[in-house]
């Protein structure tokens, strides 16, 4: 049994669900979502590893996973619970000693351990495609104005209108976000016609990007969101980034160059490469089964037979 330690925020409960998701094929393990949000944990409860009283009905954790500093208080006050281990996602205030395990991104800047997994980019709920669609259809995820990159309407709409121009037989489903400004979604409401579909926040469900990932053969993101960046090169599917000034010193900023560095991700510049389906790198990127393996090889999740089985055969289902 996993228990996944939630904050609600959208971003964390991706990289909770991404991870539970892996660990519940792999091992055959449950998860159960705890709202840590809804309850209040005083800091001496933390500091001595002393559990609050949760409903008895609730099964017995073998694993405790939390993400969001909103959940580290609930973390720490579990991690003595008989039988059980604790894991955070992302580099916490408190000291890594305290838990298990940590899954930590590379541009996070902590320095390796045998306690500490470091990831590139984020985790998320997306699985690699096994066949990218031959059908010329493409992806353009916005985003907004962010502490990490210079948002510019018109830079970004320029860059768009590029590539609408430039490749006339393609279909465009533009994909905007809560960040996105109103007059840049004004404007590119206005774009929308036979070969363009534009797609506010609020008309997509959970499944929405996963689906629309699959029926793309090219997708550009603007690089202010490091989750949907990670999502699309997660996908498999040729990522490009919109060019927008980067902030110095940004930690985001630095996780999305590493990604670049890596051939995950393509710049503005290599847009030709991106559209005609050309990578420059060999192996996928799958951060939340990468991170499962690591727990399971690691003792945090007891193994069982299956479990045992698959991870010597090397097969990732």
């Amino acid at each position: 049994m996993v228990w996944l330690l939630t904050d609600s925020k959208p971003g964390h409960r991706n990289q909770l669900k991404g991870l539970g998701n892996r660990l519940r094929v792999l091992t055959g393990a449950s998860t159960y979502w705890v709202d840590a949000s809804a309850m209040k944990i005083p800091l001496w409860r933390a500091v001595l590893g002393s559990p609050p009283h949760m409903q008895e009905s609730l099964p017995r954790p073998d694993l405790v996973v939390a993400a969001g500093s909103g959940t580290h208080r609930l973390l720490l006050a579990l991690r003595k619970l008989r039988g059980s281990r604790s894991l955070v996602i992302m580099k916490p205030a408190f000291p890594l000693s305290l838990v298990s395990g940590a899954l930590i991104p590379a541009h996070d800047r902590v320095h390796p351990g045998p306690r500490v997994l470091l990831t590139e980019g984020v985790l998320n709920t997306i699985t690699p495609l096994a066949r990218i669609t031959e059908k010329r259809e493409a992806l353009l995820l916005i985003g907004g104005p962010s502490p990490h990159f210079d948002w510019d309407d018109d830079v970004v709409l320029g860059q768009i209108s590029h590539l609408i121009g430039h490749y006339p037989d393609w279909r465009w489903t533009i994909s905007t976000s809560r960040r996105t400004p109103e007059p840049m979604q004004e404007r590119l409401d206005e774009m929308a016609g036979l070969r363009i579909t534009v797609v506010h926040p609020d008309e997509t469900h959970e499944d929405w990007l996963s689906h629309q990932l699959s029926a793309s053969r090219a997708v550009w993101v603007t690089p202010d969101s490091m989750s949907m960046v990670c999502e699309a090169a997660t996908s498999g599917v040729p990522t490009g980034l919109f060019e927008l000034p980067a902030r110095s010193g940004s930690r985001v900023v630095e996780g999305v160059e590493r990604l670049v560095r890596s051939g995950y991700v393509a710049q503005w510049t290599d847009h030709a490469s991106v559209m005609a389906g050309r990578a420059d790198h060999d192996r996928s990127l799958w951060e939340a089964n990468r991170a499962a393996r690591w727990v399971i090889e690691n003792g945090l999740l007891a193994k069982n037979q299956k479990t045992s089985q698959r991870l010597h055969k090397g097969n990732q289902p």
